[in-house]
């Protein structure tokens, strides 16, 4: 197994859980470069909500401009602007899916931001 199948194996368990409790779910993807957060419906069908670094309105947030997508700054400002779009689009409580990676760093920061914004977990 390589790092990639062992990361999807790790979040198999979280992911059937909150298709089991009929939630939508959070999920994070984070690459060197950028953090992205998707809010998925219960079933896994459907893309309800995201919100990523690589948007303009978040990019040009980061301090430079632009890039400087791979650190916690970015990944709090994910958070919230995920959140904004969660409420205005009338979901409140998600399920965490950190997609295999520890809570540390960028994914802890990104899940706080959301929690102060408002998501409930």
């Amino acid at each position: 197994m390589d790092k990639k199948q062992t990361r999807l194996r790790r979040a198999r368990q979280t992911r059937l859980k909150a298709r089991e409790l009929r939630t939508n779910r959070l999920s994070v993807f984070r690459s060197n470069a950028h953090i992205y957060a998707s809010i998925f419906s219960f079933d896994g069908a459907q893309v309800l909500v995201s919100a990523s670094t690589a948007e303009a309105d978040i990019g040009s947030k980061l301090t430079g401009g632009h890039g400087r997508g791979g650190n916690t700054d970015a990944a709090k400002l994910v958070g919230q602007r995920i959140a904004e779009k969660a409420l205005q689009a009338g979901i409140e409580n998600v399920a965490f899916d950190r997609s295999g990676y520890r809570y540390h760093g960028r994914v802890k920061a990104l899940a706080e931001a959301a929690r102060e914004a408002g998501l409930k977990f």
